[in-house]
């Protein structure tokens, strides 16, 4: 077992490159079959797919699963589609997830439901899905089905919780961290335990990884929610402000409205039905999370989740791929400052 300590927030600007360079070989697997796998006799599934699949994405989660095999030193190639379903999951997702929130950019490009409508982005949605568990079931592993299904439906349970939660200003922290704990994290956290199934490796191994996962997933969402409101579309890869338009409460929201004034506290309720939102607006907004420290705020939190996840793959023996898994980590926090 390694006792060596990291910290998130010392030495070099962390980067996303080494884990890049760890899995790119895998990846190229992973991409041969995402490509064959969205193919279809109806020309607009391969289009509108391929629109969102190859629009920029880094693949993070697909990544995760073939990193966290190289962790264990898997030496087979099952994971190779499994991430390719891992991949089908997210974007599948998105997909839905842009036709719910009426977005009209994803990764600084025009989203599917702009171009092709809400119903064609809906059923190439579902149509991904499907190809997800084609992919499960062809894997034959019982396990690594309930693993994945479960957590598609979890994605969908925090979907609609955070749908019922729109445009509520009472929404406290605790709803917002079980919203992003479902519709983010337990994508992650399912794809790092897949690897440790196919590497048949033990119990322990495998909450390992889900609890890196989970707790990256979390502060990738809390990085992601806080950058809404301090930085350009180039860094996000949608519009800056798109969740205060939504009257979305995320955390940097919901703390400033927790430390405002009666006045400042009347503004996010006006501006979270949808009564505020002209970029005036959005600006006191950014105004007020920045005096609040609601954004310092929700980036110490990432960082502690963050600081979690590393933790959570202490044990394992030092490696290339440990190294890279936690320069992920920083990264993801980093994408802040």
């Amino acid at each position: 077992m390694s006792a060596t300590i990291h910290r998130i927030g010392r030495g070099a600007e962390p980067s996303l490159e080494p884990m890049i360079a760890l899995v790119a070989g895998d990846m190229n697997h992973v991409n041969s079959v995402i490509l064959d796998r969205m193919q279809s006799q109806i020309p607009l599934i391969p289009e509108l797919a391929g629109h969102l699949i190859a629009g920029g994405g880094k693949r993070m989660r697909p990544m995760l699963t073939l990193a966290s095999a190289r962790l264990l030193d898997y030496p087979g190639n099952r994971h190779h589609r499994l991430a390719a379903a891992v991949e089908f999951i997210h974007t599948a997702t998105l997909l839905h997830d842009d036709v719910v929130d009426g977005s009209d950019m994803r990764r600084g490009k025009r989203t599917a439901n702009l171009i092709w409508g809400n119903p064609a982005s809906v059923l190439v949605g579902d149509f991904l899905f499907s190809r997800s568990f084609e992919l499960m079931v062809e894997d034959g592993s019982l396990k690594v089905l309930k693993i994945l299904s479960n957590a598609s439906a979890v994605i969908a349970e925090g979907e609609v919780n955070q749908l019922t939660a729109a445009r509520r200003v009472e929404l406290d922290e605790g709803r917002y961290l079980d919203i992003i704990g479902a519709k983010t994290a337990a994508l992650f956290a399912a794809a790092c335990r897949i690897a440790a199934v196919v590497a048949e490796r033990s119990e322990a191994d495998e909450a390992a990884l889900d609890a890196y996962g989970r707790n990256l997933g979390i502060a990738f969402q809390l990085v992601d929610d806080a950058i809404d409101y301090v930085s350009d579309a180039g860094t996000m890869g949608k519009d800056a402000g798109d969740d205060f338009r939504e009257g979305k409460m995320t955390l940097p929201v919901i703390l400033a409205y927790a430390r405002g004034s009666e006045e400042e506290r009347a503004f996010w309720r006006e501006a979270v039905l949808g009564r505020r939102n002209d970029d005036a607006d959005f600006a006191h907004a950014i105004e007020l999370v920045r005096s609040s420290r609601a954004v310092d705020d929700t980036l110490a939190r990432a960082r502690h989740y963050g600081q979690r996840a590393i933790d959570a793959i202490g044990g394992f023996p030092a490696s290339a791929a440990k190294d890279a898994m936690i320069e992920a980590v920083e990264f993801a926090v980093a994408r802040a400052y």
